[in-house]
């Protein structure tokens, strides 16, 4: 069995680093957690160590790394068949892959608005028309999905996959927020944000006191 470490950065801020980590978490796939906190210049830490690119997250196969969340996802279950990270049917890994894809390279106006952070609450804010395009896109997103693809079970498409890991970090952003969504995509945001690897990263991001100012607009360290 090769020897995984998930190199992360805060858990309050580092969306990107949830993912993965929820992944090989909820999927019982065993790893070395790695963190390396945020600078006052959002560098992190000592990450030259370890990835190229000098962002979060990486994970260390045998010492050899492979970086960006997607590729991350896409390597673990392609080393975990039978964890089942994505969907049996070829029409829903296709779509499964192709909601993971658009979580990837979009939502750009709700990352910047809404950034996240799990130790706060700050409904209302952030809400530009860009971001409430996100919002509404991503409600129609979950709903297609459940509609389609979810009667085995509360997730996206029924059971615990790589899409739902991609997702994680946008229900906690709809929670801080104050986001109110659609019955569908709500039911699904709450099944979401109750899974136990979901929960545990967010407990322990509650639980960090590091302030990295570029990360919260909407509060101060004395908040």
């Amino acid at each position: 069995m090769p020897s995984l470490r998930l190199v992360i950065a805060n858990k309050n801020y580092s969306s990107w680093s949830m993912r993965p980590w929820v992944l090989l978490t909820q999927a019982g796939i065993a790893f070395e957690e790695v963190l390396l906190p945020f600078a006052q210049d959002n560098r992190v830490e000592g990450i030259e160590a370890y990835s190229p690119t000098r962002k979060v997250p990486v994970l260390m196969i045998d010492g050899e790394p492979v970086w960006d969340s997607l590729a991350i996802c896409e390597t673990v279950a392609e080393m975990f068949p039978d964890r089942r990270l994505w969907p049996a049917d070829a029409v829903a890994r296709s779509h499964a892959r192709s909601v993971c894809a658009e979580m990837h390279s979009g939502f750009q106006d709700l990352r910047k608005n809404m950034p996240m952070n799990l130790r706060t609450a700050h409904p209302g804010k952030g809400r530009t028309p860009g971001s409430e395009r996100d919002i509404a896109r991503i409600a129609q997103l979950w709903e297609r999905c459940r509609d389609r693809f979810g009667g085995s079970g509360p997730l996206l498409f029924g059971h615990f996959t790589v899409a739902d890991a991609m997702y994680a970090p946008v229900a906690t952003r709809f929670r801080t927020y104050g986001v109110t969504l659609p019955p569908v995509a709500e039911s699904y945001c709450d099944a979401l944000l109750d899974l136990p690897a979901v929960r545990a990263w967010c407990e322990a991001g509650a639980k960090e006191t590091a302030f990295v100012a570029a990360d919260e607009p909407y509060a101060s360290p004395s908040a």
